[in-house]
């Protein structure tokens, strides 16, 4: 304990007192290991409570649940833990499983060197806590002692922290924790709150002080997130041990935050689906599930604490009668995007199509997120005795449980780049030939073997981030400099028209003028639809400043340039080795109208809010996945629709700016609350546009509140729309008309 340290002549340093702010920036490796190498092995450091005010609520949650592991089998990772006693009291106390990681390898080997003869079971690690070298589900417990406090200062890079979480989630098994010792500084709680929403329980508690600090110093707090079932999302529990009159606005800060976020949490909860676990099917909440039932559809969700490394969400579908006898009797399919598995949910005929396909008259759907980033036979062996226990009839034999992974529908399938991004995590690049290619492939390029390039990220939900068709049948033309300019003399109306732009990589080429999703084709229509209803005029000279927020592959940009030369395209991208991928494999060119900005998105639109007029944006596009199933959204990420940046996206629009989003989740409450804050910010001209059968859409809202667009004036405008194309030709002018009629003023929710 710290007071016997001192007793040995150790001096422990109170870290809030003498933090190393003079030596830059926490997440600077030398700076750290200058500061420990001054104090020396004999000095420790602890953030914001010693062992005596910590010990029976740490001790407390990794003993509980009673299917929790034993103290001395319970692994604990302890990330960023510098010269902190706290896991030498933990290893004393009776949990001897315990990894301890630091960046710095001068305080690893100062801290491996006095703990090697008394605690010799204790591992050290030197390892960056946003890049943890360890498997997914194969830790108990994390305990952060300010760690994340430290990645979140406001000058750094405001990724780490969001990155450091993931690699959390990552490692926990099902029913694992997350414990933080927090500051609670309001930017440090809206992440913990955004990334443990859906499929976390959590609480938070008051620290006690030591009994000689009396009541004016800062508090700290202990965030405790236990990882559960996918689909539900639960109010945050907080065990208040401190008054807001003894604490003044750091704990009145907090209180506000954490109503805020309940709220948060009650709305995304309406609507939710019933789910259940196994133990309610044994029960017979659904009927005798070991007897088919045609016909029958359960969601449900598998794993258990103590017992498997992840959990698991699934729907079972009984098959009805089909014209054929069955193929095998029990079926189980693996799906490798929450994407594809929530379409499935929200549409019941698309859920029975597969059922038919696969011949099964029991199919067990079972969805990996990015969380189950492990071998299949990992993920086999994990859930295989839950999957058996939901065979129909009885003992059915092992070898009789046909097992499949989706295969997304292709013939062909070449792997032709993977990296791993420290912001981004892993990328992969692939070429694909699909069994049934889509409809609207350009005649030129029509082809049973039309190849499609994908890019995937491996930290987001979505199916595949970006999907462009090669083409080897059109001359590799450049468009001429002249068709996206305009030229001098009175003002003109917001262009659009097809360039001749085919870009080349490789052997193959990128054919620019392919719109790979409803989402583009949507984006596109709406765009010019409601330049047209505003009568947008740009003076000579003048293109439309639009600004992307997600450059993905590069395509969204690139078609949008040659569609409609009038736009000045800059693309927000953090990540350079996704600006490097889209010039490598997707043939993207930055030009005098198209251009990239590596930062982050947030900074760089309230930099534009708060701008002179001439910064200020005429189209804001939100074009950026979800890389988090918890906060209940395939896209966009969180922060995106919290009212802070909404606000800041609207102030940064021109007086006839207009923003757009893409939103997609399986949650209806989520979707309610989405809106809910887009008509907060938005009141007046908000609009939707289903895109992808329904599953997405596309939100646009004009940053001018008046005169207020309905039904009637949005259809003036289609028609308006179409007598400006009239002179144009080709398939994308039929398409954009067809789907700008899908655009209807969003209903109040």
């Amino acid at each position: 304990m710290a007071e016997n340290g001192e007793q040995r002549g150790e001096k422990c340093v109170r870290i809030e007192k003498e933090l190393p702010i003079a030596f830059g920036n926490f997440t600077n490796q030398e700076n750290w290991d200058f500061f420990y190498a001054a104090r020396g092995a004999g000095n420790f450091s602890e953030w914001y409570a010693d062992w005596p005010q910590l010990r029976t609520l740490l001790r407390n949650h990794l003993s509980f649940p009673p299917s929790a592991p034993p103290p001395e089998e319970l692994s604990i990772l302890v990330p960023a833990c510098g010269n902190s006693r706290l896991s030498e009291h933990l290893y004393d106390d009776g949990f001897r499983n315990i990894t301890n990681v630091d960046f710095s390898r001068e305080v690893i080997s100062a801290m491996m060197k006095r703990n090697l003869r008394e605690r010799p079971g204790m591992r050290w690690r030197v390892m960056d806590m946003t890049d943890m070298q360890f498997a997914s589900g194969t830790v108990d417990a994390i305990i952060d002692k300010g760690g994340l406090d430290a990645l979140m200062e406001p000058n750094i890079d405001p990724r780490l922290g969001t990155i450091y979480l993931s690699e959390a989630k990552r490692l926990l098994k099902a029913g694992g924790k997350y414990i933080c010792l927090t500051a609670a500084q309001s930017h440090v709680l809206g992440l913990l709150f955004r990334k443990f929403r859906f499929g976390w329980k959590v609480n938070l508690y008051a620290v006690a002080q030591e009994p000689s600090s009396g009541t004016t110093k800062q508090r700290a707090f202990m965030f405790i997130a236990e990882k559960y079932i996918l689909t539900v999302v639960s109010q945050i529990s907080f065990m208040d041990e401190c008054s807001v009159e003894s604490h003044g606005n750091q704990v009145r800060e907090l209180f506000e935050a954490l109503e805020r976020e309940n709220t948060v949490r009650a709305e995304y909860s309406n609507g939710t689906d019933t789910w259940h676990s196994l133990n309610d099917l044994n029960q017979g909440v659904q009927g005798n599930i070991g007897v088919l039932e045609p016909g029958r559809a359960v969601n449900l969700f598998l794993g258990e604490t103590g017992v498997s490394r992840f959990f698991y969400s699934g729907l079972l579908l009984d098959g009805r009668p089909l014209p054929i006898p069955f193929s095998h009797q029990y079926g189980v399919l693996f799906v490798y995007s929450m994407q594809t598995f929530h379409g499935l949910l929200t549409s019941s005929p698309r859920s029975w199509a597969l059922a038919i396909c696969h011949k099964a008259a029991r199919l067990l759907i079972v969805v990996l997120d990015a969380n189950h980033n492990v071998l299949a036979n990992d993920i086999e062996s994990d859930i295989f005795r839950f999957i058996k226990q939901l065979a129909p009839g009885d003992n059915i034999e092992e070898d009789k449980i046909v097992i499949t992974y989706a295969d997304e529908g292709y013939k062909q399938k070449k792997n032709l780049y993977k990296v791993t991004s420290t912001l981004t995590g892993p990328i992969a690049i692939d070429d694909v030939i699909y069994f049934d290619p889509p409809g609207d492939i350009p005649t030129p390029g029509k082809s049973k073997d039309s190849i499609f390039r994908r890019l995937r990220f491996g930290r987001t939900e979505a199916f595949a981030r970006s999907e462009a068709l090669l083409s080897t049948q059109v001359e590799n033309k450049k468009v001429p400099a002249a068709s996206r300019t305009l030229k001098k003399g009175k003002p003109r109306m917001f262009e659009s028209q097809p360039s001749d732009s085919q870009a080349s990589s490789g052997d193959t080429k990128v054919d620019h003028k392919y719109l790979s999703s409803g989402l583009y084709k949507g984006l596109l229509s709406g765009l010019l639809l409601f330049s047209v209803h505003s009568k947008r005029t740009i003076p000579a000279g003048r293109l439309v400043k639009t600004v992307i927020i997600g450059l993905g592959a590069g395509l969204l940009p690139m078609s949008l340039r040659n569609y409609v030369p009038t736009l000045k395209i800059e693309c927000v991208e953090l990540d350079l080795v996704v600006l490097n991928v889209a010039k490598e494999y997707f043939s993207f060119e930055e030009d005098d109208s198209l251009k990239v900005h590596i930062t982050d998105a947030m900074k760089f639109v309230k930099e534009r809010a708060v701008g002179i007029n001439s910064s200020k944006i005429d189209v804001l596009i939100i074009d950026v996945d979800s890389s988090d199933s918890s906060s209940g959204l395939i896209s966009p990420e969180a922060e995106f629709v919290e009212e802070p940046f909404l606000l800041a996206a609207k102030d940064s629009l021109s007086d006839k700016g207009l923003f757009i989003l893409k939103l997609a989740t399986g949650y209806p409450g989520v979707r309610a609350a989405v809106h809910s804050k887009l008509q907060m910010v938005f009141s007046s001209n908000l609009f939707s546009m289903p895109v992808d059968e329904g599953y997405s859409e596309l939100i646009f809202a004009l940053k001018k509140e008046s005169p207020v667009i309905g039904e009637e004036e949005l259809t003036q405008a289609c028609e308006a729309l179409r007598r400006s194309l009239e002179h144009n030709s080709g398939d994308w002018i039929k398409q954009t008309l067809v789907v700008s009629k899908n655009i209807a003023p969003l209903r109040k929710s």
